[in-house]
């Protein structure tokens, strides 16, 4: 009668288990146990929580007795002794030019365009060339915590399928220049060209296509505008460089007797779907009228201080209303990596120099900028930038089990001056994961690394380094 008993026991409460499990809702993929920076309205920081996902899509957030008591989900990921954050936006890129990473540094930003990017890109930059650069900087982007980026080059229809192949989500810009560019020759066939990249990329539930008008010193008034109606037809994002360096707003005082913000917003360029690279030299009235129009501003603190472009008033623009966000520019000249955790550490002490005030830019101030106000400078926060129900499942986990993560205080202080890309783990973008424990899965890594060193022969042959 014992055994029988036991049995009996033993069946009840598998059949108590069974009958759970059927009454539990279905997820795909539950991460839990780590401490969740939500970086919601109201900031939120759960720990010992848990991100549940069906599809690419976030469920529901909270803390892991009740989250894994309420869902069962085919895949989890133990994220015990991490940092559980939405995924980095990179908000401003030129992807494939990790290709001419470290080829010539310590310029000025004309003669650096001039002398040596514009004449290698002229010899070397094809589709293949854009191919490989995108897939190296997807690695290395991946690595590093990002799970969105925005980019500005040419043959941007191979960005967008090497971006997609490796998981990743990208608001794509294909450069508008009034020379001839490796892809395109004329303004005509530029607009051809990114026409039908619009129209491919439509609805894609990563890749966001774009006209992206190079700037106001190397675009006419009828090739910003043209790029811009071309941009409003499609409902698609404007991305361009603006007010970058001093060179930039003197000639446009000269010849437009106004700041080249003023001048954008003067040829009906500015408005709600514009995403500024720089916006350094921008006045109290500029920042008004940016502020005003809702568009969203890129800092690049990296690239501005290598090429000594001066400094992004960022305390006053995020003042006034604006959305800023991060970028890395580069990845060759102005920059010659793709670390975003690098510009909010640089970021912040930036401001706090020149302002010379370490309260000009707080810690938590760059991690905002580096995940939420990032979103809002890409008009991208009502789908990514936070760990919310509803939002697109893009997250990262960091270690917290390293030397430079101990002892931990406050997180956002450890995010912006202790951690590091390489503290970076496992990356999920739209419910995938592309990364778990360090290994790249959706990018040949090796491969990529391979055909970089292949393409330094090539390039310096061309320019006569060799």
């Amino acid at each position: 009668m014992i055994l029988v008993r036991r049995g009996l026991i033993t069946l009840a409460m598998l059949a108590a288990s069974l009958f759970a499990q059927t009454e539990k809702t279905k997820a795909d993929l539950i991460v839990s146990g780590g401490t969740v920076v939500t970086m919601d309205r109201l900031r939120a920081i759960v720990e010992d929580g848990a991100v549940v996902i069906k599809g690419d899509t976030i469920l529901e957030v909270g803390s892991r007795a009740e989250l894994e008591g309420k869902y069962r989900a085919a895949q989890t990921i133990d994220a015990r002794g991490t940092l559980v954050l939405p995924g980095f936006v990179n908000g401003h890129t030129h992807v494939p030019m990790t290709l001419f990473r470290g080829l010539h540094d310590d310029v000025t930003l004309d003669e650096w365009l001039h002398k040596y990017i514009f004449p290698a890109e002229a010899k070397n930059v094809d589709e293949e060339f854009v191919r490989w650069g995108t897939r190296l900087a997807a690695a290395e982007q991946i690595r590093s915590g990002i799970t969105t980026f925005a980019d500005m080059y040419y043959f941007e229809d191979v960005v967008a399928e090497e971006t997609k192949a490796a998981g990743m989500r990208g608001v794509l810009g294909e450069t508008f220049i009034d020379f001839p560019a490796p892809d395109n020759k004329s303004e005509a066939e530029m607009l051809a060209y990114t026409e039908k990249f619009l129209k491919r990329w439509q609805g894609d539930p990563l890749i966001q296509a774009a006209p992206a008008p190079h700037s106001i010193y190397t675009c006419s008034r009828k090739t910003l505008q043209d790029s811009a109606a071309l941009a409003r037809k499609y409902k698609a994002p404007i991305l361009i460089h603006v007010a970058e360096m001093k060179k930039e707003w003197e000639d446009s005082e000269k010849q437009n007797g106004m700041s080249p913000v003023g001048y954008l917003n003067s040829i009906g360029v500015l408005g709600p779907d514009v995403v500024a690279a720089h916006c350094i030299y921008v006045d109290e009235t500029d920042r008004e009228l940016l502020a005003q129009k809702q568009v969203g501003c890129v800092h690049n603190p990296s690239s501005n201080m290598m090429l000594a472009s001066g400094v992004s008033p960022v305390p006053e623009l995020r003042a006034a209303g604006v959305a800023v966000g991060l970028g890395t520019d580069g990845p060759a000249g102005s920059n010659n990596d793709l670390d975003l955790m690098e510009e909010m550490d640089l970021a912040a002490k930036l401001a706090k120099i020149t302002k010379m005030s370490p309260t000009a830019l707080n810690a938590k101030a760059v991690v905002e900028m580096a995940t939420i106000d990032g979103a809002k400078a890409l008009h991208m926060d009502k789908e990514i930038g936070s760990l919310e129900p509803g939002k697109k499942a893009d997250l990262i986990l960091i270690s917290l089990d390293e030397p430079n993560a101990v002892p931990m205080y406050d997180i956002y202080a450890q995010l912006a001056y202790a951690l590091k890309a390489s503290d970076v783990e496992t990356v999920v973008i739209g419910g995938k994961v592309v990364m778990r424990d360090r290994k790249l899965l959706t990018v040949n890594e090796e491969q990529a690394i391979q055909k970089a060193r292949e393409y330094k022969k090539t390039i310096a042959a061309s320019l006569g380094m060799n």
